[in-house]
């Protein structure tokens, strides 16, 4: 792929300009424009990019023409020239008055402003915008023109010329960040400011035959050329070139630097390409080799053991111009064969060499410096198997970790302590002494031991608390006493008799430690397998003090794009790395010795920007997907669907694997989330209906954190039956279900027990009502009894008046049995019915009818049916109707009667009538007694009284009552 522009826009992203159209890459992805609406930009070749003030995209493209991209992603063509003959743009500045100019292949000189463009000129070679407000146009025939300067009432499309100058061939014009400008012209590099020449930086360096297409300046001003044949040269800081090596391409289109100072360079053919300033250099006649051991003696040289056939002594200045100096005095028979693992200078400027030869007990592994040569030493040292660490202590003892145990030599000679004595393991690999005098060995499979007044102390992975592992490949003392360990799982950090242990959960590139080094910015270098990392010791020990082991420590990792030949550090010897005392780090690698300058190393301390990417509802897009937009504010989830995933980036360009996120939905998590660079999105598979607040930061690979981020709004749509109005709705219907329940318990409650006292009323009266006829009727008759059975005995000698007297006892006998069954028929509850009514009505009108001896007629249905009524309605029905016959015999002087019923669906009316002598008009106006008493009867069961003439002249009386036919 062939990559023609490249520009950083200010939010963070890489946009590229290809063959293939326009994309956006964010340091791990790549997006391309194929928008089926982008005009013909989508599928076209994209030759020139450049953002303006207004943090607009101008695309310029082969055959169709310029773009305009705005920040709300709407995409616009800008029309220049007439035709397509003036090819394409080739060239984009914007003046201070927020013009933009346009150069084009064919030499057309353009300004476009308030969405017009005008001709300039019809011949230049060369654009830029200097900040003094000038415009430099080249010609084609070798003059330099400036134009302005522009300001906001700069007239249009007229401008003046202040500078017109011959400048020869002109090869590139780049304006400077910093004022002025870079002007490639004639084979030279010359840095200008308007029309003053500031410094002439020579001749090129690259091959002068080949065109510059692309130049640009990194974050100190330094010039990067890239040419078309002869690769990228870079300015260094003393102002000469350097030639960047391995790229894929020599033929360069475009060059941009980042935001983290990392140059990004397109080549024709060879695709996208990242180079950085290299933060370490490889000492010269080491590289291949597998390094073992560094340490500096008091001439400031250095001391090299190899895993090989060699022993390296390199001494220089303090600008690290080392030369490489062999031993000229021969070694001792057989060291051509001998492993140098490790290599220490003692107090006394003692140069002395531990390692391990393929002849073990005839050749010695520890040998002595001694008059240029090296030997072994002849009084008798019990060592006779590799040596892996040498450590001298403060009182000047010097010791060694051998296979075979630790030996200790004082002016007594060597002594050799091993599992006999104490000592965890005879295999000992590391050493250090702490402030209280204690010497803590490591041991290989052994654990660590502390040892003190001639008595070892062992620490154990398996104990409570102990080192990560039993496998200890380093130890070092920090000025605080603090113990840090090197183990093949993880570090390890003992003080104040509290151990923490730090692995790749916590966020170390690899557990397998070599050695431990620390710098003097407070920094600790630990060597791996997996790179060269660096943590910071003040996390470290905030790490302990909180013990929050969900918290990921800060870890820089170094490899090969930062100078290392190789990504694996040596491991097993001490020395390992060494800290000159110039502040110098060397460290030893598989592939060779590599130095620095920790103070000279650049350090990220630019946030990474924090973007939204996409949001997805059960995999369907949420947000809109084109290339230039405002990142999402707020999704919905609607009901019933399941998954959310919400894809963020970090815009970090130079190390975004290195990077990491945290994560949180607020409303549903408590803890954030961590996860590495390369994993970009967040999922939840089903989210509780609710209102959450999904938030993201990023740190970039130097552990510098975003603590803004980006964030969304999360609005889970509930069901419908979780929603206000249902659950309002539903509140309302239970609420009104539970006071209507309670009211109608109530109410029932209460006409239960209105009707128990209706009916004790109604019980009552009846109870009244039969004490009252059984006095009224009963009594007096039988009080009649009395008297006449009294008046017979004192008339017993009057035949006539016993006889008068015991026929008036009948008479009064059957009159009180007829009461009696009156009272008795009233109170049986079986006649509660209209049948029963009606019949008993006609039996007591026929038996008084015939004995009054009146003609009467009763129309009465054959089939009454057997509705019921309430007694309080039989009861006064049957007495109104009884008075109404008696009015007849007594009062109607009639000869005849009728008795009549009428049936009704809610009521009856029983008509009587006689052919009497009609009801005088003064009665029926004033009404009497009696017929009072059979209104108001009517009325009180809810009927209805009617008395008047017949049509024969006789009376009519009417009762008319309801009746309950359901």
């Amino acid at each position: 792929m062939s990559v023609i522009a490249l520009l950083q826009t200010r939010d963070g992203y890489l946009w590229l300009g290809t063959g293939d159209g326009l994309s956006r890459f964010d340091g791990v992805r790549f997006k391309r424009y194929e928008e089926p609406d982008a005009l013909g930009l989508g599928g076209g070749k994209v030759v020139k990019l450049f953002e303006d003030s207004q943090g607009n995209l101008w695309v310029g493209t082969e055959t169709a023409g310029v773009f305009l991209l705005g920040p709300d992603g709407k995409i616009s063509r800008v029309a220049l020239a007439a035709t397509a003959a003036e090819g394409p743009v080739i060239n984009i500045c914007e003046d201070r008055a927020g013009a933009v100019w346009f150069a084009m292949a064919k030499g057309q000189l353009y300004w476009y402003a308030g969405g017009k463009a005008h001709l300039v000129l019809n011949s230049t070679r060369g654009l830029l915008a200097e900040n003094s407000g000038l415009i430099w146009v080249g010609t084609p025939d070798g003059r330099l023109i400036g134009l302005g300067p522009i300001t906001n009432t700069s007239p249009a499309p007229v401008f003046s010329v202040s500078y017109e100058t011959p400048v020869g061939k002109l090869g590139f014009l780049l304006p400077r960040k910093r004022g002025g400008y870079w002007r490639l012209c004639n084979g030279r590099i010359q840095r200008w400011t308007e029309d003053r020449l500031e410094e002439d930086l020579g001749e090129f360096p690259w091959n002068p035959q080949v065109p510059v297409l692309a130049a640009c300046e990194d974050r100190q001003g330094n010039l990067i050329v890239g040419t078309f044949g002869d690769g990228v040269w870079w300015q260094n800081n003393e102002g000469t070139f350097d030639r960047v090596e391995k790229l894929p391409h020599s033929f360069i289109w475009s060059l941009a630097v980042d935001h983290e100072g990392s140059l990004w360079v397109g080549s024709n053919g060879g695709g996208l390409n990242r180079v950085k300033r290299q933060s370490f250099d490889l000492v010269a006649g080491t590289q291949g080799s597998t390094v073992q051991s560094v340490c500096e003696d008091s001439h400031r040289g250095l001391w090299v053991g190899n895993n090989s056939e060699r022993l390296d002594h390199l001494t220089g200045d303090s600008s690290q111009q080392f030369t490489n100096i062999w031993s000229s005095a021969p070694l001792v028979p057989g060291l051509t064969r001998f492993s140098a693992r490790t290599v220490f200078v003692d107090q006394s400027d003692q140069v002395w060499v531990g390692g391990g030869t393929e002849l073990p007990g005839i050749l010695p592994p520890l040998l002595r410096l001694q008059d240029g040569r090296f030997s072994a030493l002849t009084n008798g040292e019990p060592m006779n198997r590799e040596v892996f660490a040498m450590f001298q202590d403060r009182k000047g003892v010097l010791w060694a970790g051998t296979q075979t145990g630790l030996a200790r030599r004082d002016e007594a000679g060597w002594k050799v302590f091993t599992t006999r004595d104490g000592l965890s393991s005879d295999s000992v690999r590391a050493l250090a002494e702490d402030q209280d005098g204690n010497l803590w060995v490591g041991t290989d499979w052994g654990g660590l031991n502390r040892f003190h007044d001639g008595n070892f102390e062992v620490f154990r992975r398996q104990m409570k608390e102990g080192p990560p592992s039993d496998s200890i490949s380093s130890l070092y003392v920090d000025p605080q006493n603090v113990l840090w360990i090197g183990t093949s799982l993880g570090l390890g950090r003992y003080a104040h008799g509290e151990w923490t242990r730090y692995t790749t959960s916590q966020g170390l590139a690899s557990d397998k430690i070599g050695y431990l080094l620390e710098d003097q910015l407070g920094f600790l270098w630990l060597g791996s397998n997996a790179g060269l990392m660096r943590v910071a010791k003040a996390a470290l020990n905030e790490f302990a003090r909180q013990h929050t082991a969900a918290e990921s420590i800060p870890c820089r990792v170094f490899g090969k794009i930062d100078g290392l030949p190789t990504s694996e550090c040596s491991s097993g010897s001490q020395p390992g790395a060494c800290r000159t005392r110039a502040g110098v780090l060397y460290f030893p690698t598989i592939g060779g010795l590599v130095v620095l300058d920790p103070s000279k190393l650049q350090i990220n301390t630019n946030p990474p920007p924090v973007v939204i990417d996409s949001v997805r509802v059960d995999g369907e897009l949420q947000n809109t997907d084109a290339l230039r937009t405002t990142p999402p504010q707020m999704v919905k989830v609607p009901a019933g669907k399941e998954s959310l995933e919400i894809s963020y980036t970090s815009l970090n360009l130079s190390a975004p694997e290195k990077g990491f996120f945290k994560y949180i939905m607020e409303g549903h998590e408590k803890t954030w989330t961590e996860r590495p660079g390369d994993v970009r999105y967040a999922t939840y598979p089903k989210l509780p209906a609710g209102h959450y607040h999904f938030r993201v930061i990023a740190c970039n690979e130097d552990g510098v954190w975003n603590e803004a981020g980006a964030s969304l709004a999360v609005v889970v749509l509930p069901p419908f039956w979780q929603t206000w109005w249902f659950v309002t709705a539903t509140s309302l219907c239970l609420l009104g279900f539970v006071v209507g329940s309670v009211h109608y318990v109530s109410t029932q409650k209460l006409h239960r027990q209105l009707a128990s006292m209706r009916q004790q009323e109604a019980l009552e009266r009846e109870r009244a009502r039969i004490a009252r006829d059984l006095h009224d009727q009963l009594g007096a008759n039988l009080t009649q009894v009395a008297l006449l059975g009294e008046l017979a005995e004192s008339d017993k000698e009057l035949p006539e008046e016993v006889e008068s007297h015991a026929r008036q006892i009948s008479q009064t006998a059957r009159d009180t049995t007829r009461a009696l069954d009156e009272i008795v028929w009233t109170v049986n509850p079986s006649n509660d019915t209209l049948d029963g009514l009606i019949n008993y009505v006609c039996k007591y009108a026929q038996e008084y009818l015939a004995l009054a001896g009146l003609r009467y007629r009763l129309e009465v249905p054959s089939d009454l049916p057997s509705l019921p009524i309430s007694p309080e309605l039989r009861h006064n029905a049957f007495l109104a109707a009884k008075e109404a016959v008696n009015n007849v015999v007594k009062h109607s002087k009639a000869t005849s009667a009728w008795l009549r019923l009428q049936l009704h669906p809610d009521f009856f009316v029983l008509e009587i009538e006689d052919d009497g002598r009609g009801l005088k008009a003064a009665d029926e106006k004033k009404g009497r007694n009696g017929l009072k008493n059979m209104r108001k009867r009517m009325e009180d069961i809810g009927g209805s009284f009617f008395i008047g003439r017949s049509l024969g002249g006789g009376t009519l009386v009417g009762l008319t009552a309801p009746v309950d036919n359901r």
